[in-house]
């Protein structure tokens, strides 16, 4: 772990802490979504709680946002780096395939503009599709 991750922990106002620097490195190396439970697996012997206040710092701040693919469990995922502790700008379509039980982030699929009726304030906008993922669909 170098200077980048305490760099991208300071652009968004995070103390880089060593757990934090574990966990921001830990979900860099991940090509879908994760659960607190994947994190913990992977971070073992690290305490749930402070693995589940890391992700929270992060989500507030603007790192990471949460997903609710209906499995469940609540997934997390690096965010774009727009987001930031007043606004997240993560509006791409999250898949989850039903085969490996993954979500994924699909950024270049932007969610649709929904037209709201007069005097309805969207404050977060979701997107899902469920499916078979490319991995799973070539076996």
């Amino acid at each position: 772990m170098g200077k980048d991750l305490e760099q991208l922990l300071e652009a968004k106002n995070i103390n880089p802490t060593a757990m934090r620097l574990l966990v921001l490195d830990f979900l860099l190396q991940q090509s879908a979504t994760i659960s607190l439970t994947d994190l913990e697996k992977g971070m073992h012997p690290a305490d749930r709680i402070t693995l589940y206040r890391t992700l929270k710092t992060f989500q507030e701040k603007g790192l990471v946002h949460s997903i609710d693919d209906g499995s469940g469990s609540v997934k997390y995922a690096l965010c774009q780096s727009e987001c930031d502790d007043h606004h997240h700008h993560d509006l791409h379509v999250h898949f989850y395939c039903h085969n490996c039980k993954e979500t994924f982030c699909l950024e270049k699929s932007v969610i649709p503009v929904v037209n709201l009726p007069a005097q309805f304030l969207a404050e977060e906008m979701s997107f899902l599709v469920k499916g078979v993922c490319d991995t799973c669909s070539a076996r």
